[in-house]
């Protein structure tokens, strides 16, 4: 392959991406918990959890890296990438290169969590630390890539690259082939790209279904986006990495605000609630950002036109820090 130009965000282009996702991971399961259901479900409807966390890397951004890996373009797979995250899209591009046999460098900022960065080495790629948050890891991630001076370097793969966003969109193909009558999925939101498939998806197998996102209020970025319809920045201090955005994506934004129905905002302390609840109640163990949807469910029961009936949220991550996990047992 090459040129990405092609790649489209697309609900044909997720089609695609469906196909090939699916001969590297299995279908992640779809599961109704009896203790989760009596204490969250209405009385017209259950809660479903989609456990993404089972995945490879336990996080449903590895779906992104299977379909970067089959779509990387001939220079890319002679002279490498190169990416920034926290931790689990980080992964994702690792495995990524890992499956098609070339290079992968990956900057995290000081404040990712040193299972993650171990995580990331593991599969093979080579970890920059640089910076105290994000936005200066991105910023130096892109200063090594192919550019001025670097017509032969790595490339950056972003976290809104077309390919990635068609890989993470995978998880919606299979959660509404598996519930095709849902009324409402909650979709934790950092950069935005599984809300944008959820959306994408939704429209096209599901429209009856309302999709609602749910971000940290420590992080409120593109949730502020999403209410004022143009980019905004705010601060990030949430403990929950992989929500730990401080600016709207342009590339996102536009799906977010004209197929979300809502998008609520929770504490990190509901965040770590909801975390203990699917521990408790789901035998699951969810980072921050995996528990973020249950958050957001838990804040709209009884608000008005709050979702009832048959409601699913994402598990999207169980990359819990040691930190994390001692936190969730103190409380």
């Amino acid at each position: 392959m090459d040129t990405i130009e092609d790649q489209a965000v697309t609900f044909a282009g997720i089609q695609e991406a469906g196909e090939i996702v699916a001969r590297e991971l299995g279908t992640t399961p779809l599961v109704e918990h009896p203790l989760l259901d009596r204490l969250v479900g209405s009385a017209d409807g259950g809660v479903l959890v989609k456990h993404e966390h089972v995945l490879p890397t336990g996080s449903f951004k590895v779906r992104g890296g299977v379909y970067l890996a089959a779509r990387l373009t001939d220079r890319e797979r002679t002279a490498g990438v190169v990416t920034c995250s926290t931790g689990n899209h980080a992964q994702s591009v690792a495995y990524a290169a890992r499956l098609a046999g070339c290079h992968a460098t990956v900057v995290m900022p000081s404040s990712a969590s040193q299972v993650k960065r171990d995580a990331v080495a593991a599969l093979g790629a080579t970890v920059v630390i640089h910076g105290d948050g994000l936005g200066e890891a991105a910023a130096h991630a892109r200063s090594l890539a192919s550019g001025a001076g670097r017509p032969t370097g790595p490339s950056y793969v972003d976290t809104t690259d077309p390919r990635i966003v068609l890989g993470h969109a995978t998880a919606y193909l299979e959660l509404f082939r598996q519930a095709p009558g849902l009324d409402a999925v909650f979709v934790p939101v950092g950069s935005g790209t599984g809300a944008v498939g959820a959306c994408l998806v939704r429209d096209v197998l599901a429209p009856s279904c309302r999709v609602i996102g749910v971000q940290s209020a420590a992080a409120p970025a593109v949730w502020r986006s999403w209410r004022s319809g143009t980019v905004e920045t705010a601060p990030s201090a949430t403990r929950a990495s992989g929500l730990a955005t401080s600016s709207g994506y342009p590339a996102t934004l536009p799906v977010l605000c004209a197929g979300l129905q809502d998008f609520v905002l929770v504490s990190d302390d509901a965040i770590d609630a909801a975390a203990r609840l699917l521990a408790s109640h789901a035998h699951t163990l969810a980072e921050g950002a995996g528990a973020a949807a249950l958050a957001g469910l838990l804040a709209t029961e009884g608000r008005a036109g709050g979702p009832r009936g048959r409601v699913a949220v994402m598990c999207t991550g169980g990359n819990a820090s040691a930190d994390e996990i001692a936190r969730l047992a103190a409380g």
